[in-house]
């Protein structure tokens, strides 16, 4: 059975310079993590932005001391992981570059101009206004006349890495860039790395534009479930349209969102409930550093220092790795197979059956989404004789068989997950 990828973001700036990564790999190989997603970690522009990259070779000086040259202690970070069994990441930024990168003055035709000449700064839409990021520079991987050698950098950054030792690459805003570039990059790269998986950042784009992109060959693409209130239709709906083209990965907070700590005032038992969702709805799930421990002041790619560790809250490292172990012996959560809602009879409670690609073993997730109250429903019979049931609490490992119309028990913010195999009913 194939698994999907747990992924530790560890988010480099919090982390703070690369010989100090190891406890970090050790606690997330602890918990069953299986990646490692390291955010933009080379050399900043003016602004700071790791996401505004002036040289895509040289490591930011944030990140390194001088134990040992910079590319060595990229190369030993790499190597503890593989060490502990985990694969690692990165960021793939090539919609564009930090405005004062060296490759505007050695390559000017290689980025997006005004009609007056000057470079064009990207920006995105913020509820009624549009922000413009004016640290960064807009690439043309379009439209340059020089598109053949541009894409041609592309292709070897990439192989770069990958010749490094990662085995991953999160490509953002990748729905910006042209599918071509991608099926270029990411062709070149399996040539020589078959199984490098490339992951597509698609967030804020509609679902036509993430089909589109994912159809350039991107192995998974990010899902919004983390936003979905469990009532309304649109979770379920994405999820009908993406899931037959590209399996997804779910979060329940990232480095570009709010604590989930701090946006469920402490409520731990709500905070679990998220991680456990997200682990069970997706093929996929990642987590970013410090949602372990209740962490609450926001990730910032500019500001966050190693100072911003904080005294944990809670530690939910044991409850993550039951998790993640219950997620790996279920082959219907580790898939993209279909799901549809199930009406439990209580409006506070929600269900969806989730089933393989096959159909031949699905899950029943049941959800108490009142964080005050404990609810009591009665399970749908299933798509197997009683006797093929089994319930599990993904928080604590519990395990036991469960009868046809069996009440069930879930505490405030409860989750469990009910195994069905067998051949489908009706």
């Amino acid at each position: 059975m194939n698994q999907g990828p747990r992924i530790y973001n560890l988010f480099p700036l919090l982390a703070g310079p690369l010989p100090g990564w190891r406890p970090h790999l050790e606690r997330a190989a602890a918990m069953g993590f299986t990646w490692i997603f390291v955010n933009a970690f080379h050399q900043a522009g003016y602004s700071g932005s790791l996401y505004s990259v002036k040289d895509y070779y040289t490591i930011d000086a944030r990140l390194v001391n001088g134990s040992a040259p910079p590319g060595e202690q990229l190369a030993t970070m790499l190597r503890e992981a593989s060490g502990l069994g985990l694969s690692v990441m990165m960021d793939l930024v090539i919609n564009h570059t930090a405005f004062d990168s060296p490759l505007i003055g050695e390559h000017p035709e290689w980025f997006r101009r005004d009609d007056k000449g000057r470079i064009v700064h990207p920006g995105a839409k913020a509820g009624k206004r549009r922000v413009v990021w004016r640290d960064l520079a807009e690439v043309d991987n379009a439209g340059s006349p020089e598109r053949e050698a541009l894409w041609a950098y592309w292709r070897s950054l990439a192989l770069q890495y990958a010749g490094m030792g990662f085995r991953g690459f999160r490509c953002d805003a990748a729905y910006q860039v042209p599918e071509a570039l991608w099926r270029d990059v990411i062709g070149t790269v399996k040539a020589q790395y078959p199984d490098t998986l490339f992951l597509a950042e698609t967030l804020g784009c509609t679902p036509a534009q993430t089909l589109n992109t994912a159809r350039a060959g991107f192995d998974f693409i990010f899902n919004s479930s983390k936003w979905w209130d469990f009532r309304e239709p649109w979770c379920l709906e994405q999820y009908a349209l993406t899931a037959p083209v590209v399996p997804s990965i779910g979060f329940p907070e990232s480095h570009d969102t709010p604590r989930l700590a701090a946006e469920l005032d402490g409520d731990r038992a709500a905070v679990l409930q998220r991680y456990a969702f997200a682990a069970v709805f997706s093929t996929g799930v990642m987590m970013p550093i410090g949602f372990e421990y209740g962490f609450r002041k926001r990730l910032h790619v500019v500001r966050t220092t190693p100072q911003d560790w904080e005294a944990p809250t809670w530690d939910l490292t044991g409850a993550i790795g039951v998790v993640h172990r219950t997620k790996a012996a279920v082959r219907a959560l580790n898939e993209e197979g279909p799901i549809a809602p199930v009406a439990l009879g209580d409006d506070r409670c929600v269900g969806f059956r989730k089933q393989t690609r096959d159909t031949t073993e699905a899950v029943l997730v049941v959800l108490n989404a009142n964080r005050r109250a404990p609810a009591r429903i009665r399970v749908p019979a299933g798509r197997a004789a009683a006797s093929g049931r089994v319930v599990t609490d993904p928080l604590t490992g519990a395990s036991r068989a469960l009868a046809d119309a069996e009440e069930l028990l879930l505490g405030p913010s409860g989750i469990a997950v009910v195994h069905e195999t067998g051949p489908a009913v009706g």
